[in-house]
């Protein structure tokens, strides 16, 4: 059964009318072991299917061990974002992008499609400064609505620098995460596994996190 319905279909479709280069999704799934990787695989084939500059390669995380580690995908479903010469900026999504975070999903493939980060110049100069890498991991739930804000602003920072990676988690799919990082609310940002962030954070702030987190 489709996951968009029809007038979802035209919505998305209309708003990846904005795709200026080709973007590749890599998914990475096994469903016999997996909630929501039907679903994931499903939704993601769907969009793909709205607009040809979007491709979808599909990889079993056990039988694609190497292609996962390439990835550093170490828990399913997973999706990586890669612009169309293959560049993999570091942009993870680790649950099902449902609800609130289909338009992350959607505002990311738009950015790369681009080239343009959409930062600041500050934070720009800031993240260009980085000297030891950086790992941002998102805790986030479907129905929280400024969720989208904090998983954009960490995957634009991944976008803009080569020393962030950052992940979108879906706290419900992955509790031992959750519980490992002491989620309480969603949604909630651990930068380095020593910061946190809790909230939707201006560019600022959570550019002063990244940056402490680098020193710490």
């Amino acid at each position: 059964m489709a996951i968009l319905r029809d007038e979802d279909r035209s919505a998305v479709k209309e708003r990846l009318a904005g795709l200026m280069k080709k973007v590749k999704l890599v998914y990475f799934t096994q469903e016999l072991e997996c909630q929501f990787c039907r679903e994931t695989g499903e939704l993601l084939r769907e969009v793909t299917d709205l607009d040809d500059k979007l491709e979808l390669e599909v990889y079993n995380l056990v039988t694609d061990k190497e292609i996962a580690e390439k990835y550093g995908v170490d828990k399913i479903p997973a999706t990586v974002i890669l612009d169309a010469d293959g560049k993999d900026y570091g942009i993870r999504y680790f649950g099902i992008p449902s609800g609130y975070e289909f338009a992350s999903l959607l505002e990311d493939l738009l950015m790369i499609s681009s080239g343009e980060s959409g930062l600041t110049n500050e934070t720009k100069q800031a993240l260009a400064k980085l000297t030891d890498p950086v790992h941002m991991q998102v805790f986030v739930t479907p129905t929280c609505p400024y969720c989208p804000g904090a998983v954009r602003l960490a995957h634009q920072m991944a976008f803009e620098s080569d020393k962030v990676t950052a992940d979108m988690v879906e706290a419900t799919e992955f509790p031992h995460l959750a519980m490992k990082y002491s989620v309480q609310g969603v949604p909630r940002t651990v930068i380095n596994e020593t910061r946190a962030v809790e909230g939707m954070m201006p560019e600022q702030a959570v550019l002063q996190e990244v940056v402490s987190a680098v020193r710490a």
